[in-house]
């Protein structure tokens, strides 16, 4: 059996500890392995989640997946300073917006900006990671780059097309 997430080079149990104690372990450790290697942390504080990806977007780092454990806890896997793609333009944060929501306004906000500039999509529509690819490819912009920011919401980065 595999698994959508990558091997982790470091595990760190943290479950137990009261936030903001996992994020600040998981810095120290983060600090210490190598562009692109992977933490896992598995923690059990229910804040650790929100902290954790608006500390990675603040770091460059990249939560690439979570996953619920069978004790409870969530596993975190944290990769360090990848960022793949460059700085958006504009930001769209559209969770609570249902379908075709979050595209209607990535089309109207893309319209008004220049060739090339991205535009960072926010979105927690249960639809929209299915649509998107579709849209982008029909319009002439690209995705290059698709994070899941927290359970079951995504940051898209968006750049326009030469003619839209």
């Amino acid at each position: 059996m595999t698994t959508p997430f990558p091997t982790p080079h470091v595990t760190l149990d943290v479950k137990g500890v009261s936030c903001p104690g996992p994020i600040l372990s998981a810095k120290r450790l983060v600090d210490d392995l190598a562009e692109g290697e992977v933490l896992l942390l598995v923690s059990d504080c229910a804040g650790t989640e929100s902290d954790l990806f608006a500390w990675a977007r603040a770091t460059g780092n990249q939560v690439v997946g979570a996953d619920k454990r069978p004790d409870g806890s969530q596993g975190y896997y944290i990769r360090k300073g990848t960022a793949d793609h460059p700085p958006a333009q504009a930001d769209l944060d559209l969770r609570g917006v249902v379908c075709p929501g979050p595209i209607v306004e990535a089309k109207r906000l893309l319209g008004s900006m220049q060739p090339g500039e991205v535009l960072r999509l926010v979105s927690d529509c249960a639809g929209v990671r299915g649509d998107i690819a579709g849209w982008a490819d029909a319009t002439g912009h690209s995705i290059i780059a698709t994070h899941e920011v927290a359970t079951g919401t995504y940051e898209f980065f968006i750049r326009r097309g030469p003619n839209r």
